[in-house]
């Protein structure tokens, strides 16, 4: 099994902290793992991406160009990787920052409203949570055991407190996967 994503959005929503967390899961799953970030020198508000590959055999390069799965929180994104996307592969999307619905009809396209439930749960925080979960639920590249175990490696001790609050946001998130 090997499993190569990119995250891309807005810097500050969270995209390197989704692809970091869920490289720390695939090591704690015993997989190997790259993670690679990408951003510009404004961060917060740039464009910010990341590559994730979780694989059960040594990982030759981390360089790639086609995904299994791009996961796009804003229309830039969408724009940028729509095309990188294998066939049979998977794109997910935050719903509110998308502005023109993409069509593919050789891969899965998962709308995540995820701005919203992060309304919901109180906390614009956990909007990239609620994304991962879809990621989760859609691809099942690790557990969200391992995912959760791998929170409280990647995020600072003082966001420890939120985990509760991550971990029901990913279950939200995975609710939009059939």
């Amino acid at each position: 099994m090997t499993e190569e994503a990119i995250f891309a959005g807005f810097g500050g929503q969270g995209v390197l902290s989704m692809g970091k967390m869920l490289a720390y899961a695939g090591m704690t799953d015993g997989k190997e793992v790259c993670w690679m970030p990408s951003y510009g020198p404004e961060m917060r508000g740039g464009t910010a991406s990341c590559t994730v590959i979780i694989s059960d055999e040594p990982i030759s390069s981390p360089i790639i160009a086609r995904y299994d799965t791009v996961v796009a929180l804003n229309q830039p994104s969408i724009d940028k990787f729509l095309d990188k996307v294998k066939t049979g592969g998977t794109l997910i999307i935050e719903k509110s920052t998308c502005t023109k619905m993409p069509v593919r009809d050789d891969i899965k396209i998962i709308v995540v409203d995820g701005n919203e439930e992060a309304l919901k749960l109180n906390s614009l925080k956990v909007l990239n949570m609620v994304i991962i979960g879809a990621f989760l639920a859609a691809r099942k590249t690790v557990t969200i055991e391992n995912f959760v175990k791998s929170l409280y490696k990647a995020l600072p001790e003082r966001h420890h407190k939120m985990i509760p609050l991550n971990e029901q946001a990913i279950k939200v998130g995975m609710s939009y996967v059939k």
